[in-house]
């Protein structure tokens, strides 16, 4: 999405139901291991904390094919009791796929 500036992307909301309407429907998210980031701030420049992780896990050999999350863990439409006014304040999880030898 980011290189070409358009691409596929999958936006998901738990929910205890099952909704189905148009083109949302459910998914099941196997577990995976993640190494995770946040992102501080507006979204304008979000590319280069992905960029950031993305060249530390290349590095170390820990990418593994899989979709990258994104979770909003403060964002525009938070409750008041969060500064979502100011941009500043928004953080945004990154978790990014990596090859582990846990068990």
């Amino acid at each position: 999405m980011f290189t070409d500036g358009h691409g596929r992307v999958t936006v998901f909301s738990p929910t205890d139901r099952t909704v189905s309407a148009g083109r949302a429907g459910p998914i099941d998210l196997p577990a995976r291991e993640l190494a995770l980031t946040v992102h501080r701030g507006e979204h304008d420049d979000i590319d280069l904390t992905y960029g950031a992780l993305g060249a530390h896990l290349a590095e170390h050999a820990l990418v593994v094919d899989g979709p990258v999350h994104e979770t909003y863990l403060v964002g525009p439409r938070d409750t008041a009791s969060h500064d979502t006014d100011n941009r500043a304040a928004w953080r945004t999880e990154i978790g990014w796929p990596v090859f582990t030898t846990a068990t």
